[in-house]
């Protein structure tokens, strides 16, 4: 008889018992399910090409919706440089044609045109610097700067 607890023999490979059929089955089994987990790897292999491609886009559009910015943003510079030169020489024609008119060879409605075309201009230029200020906001909303 043996004692309790002692290696026997005969249980590697009775079927209930048997730690080499429990071993053997557990090496069957990812073969037989090999399908499966190829069809599983697959798919994940699948899903991370597509965040890749994702990430991808998302890093393009941001950068092709920073570059529009910045663009509009220098246009609008260039647009203010324009406009303030036209409100200077608006600003001297008002002086020219006050002083025609103190000297008698103007009437006071050209005066009065020439103060509202400089004044109109003067509008168009705040206009156009509320557009830049409006645009260096969305340059820094572009850049991630907390707005959804």
């Amino acid at each position: 008889m043996t004692p309790p607890g002692a290696f026997k023999p005969g249980l590697l490979f009775t079927t209930p018992e048997s730690m080499l059929y429990s071993l053997g089955s557990d090496l069957i089994v990812p073969l037989v399910n090999r399908n499966g987990i190829n069809a599983v790897y697959s798919s994940a292999d699948a899903r991370q090409i597509q965040t890749a491609y994702q990430y991808e886009q998302t890093i393009l559009k941001a950068y092709v919706e920073v570059a529009n910015q910045l663009a509009n943003l220098g246009n609008l510079d260039k647009s203010y440089a324009e406009k303030a030169r036209a409100v200077e020489a608006l600003n001297q024609s008002v002086t020219i044609s006050n002083s025609l008119f103190r000297s008698a060879r103007a009437d006071y409605t050209e005066v009065l045109l020439t103060q509202r075309e400089a004044l109109e201009s003067k509008f168009d230029l705040t206009e156009t610097k509320l557009q830049q200020l409006t645009a260096v906001v969305n340059v820094y909303r572009a850049l991630g700067g907390g707005w959804k």
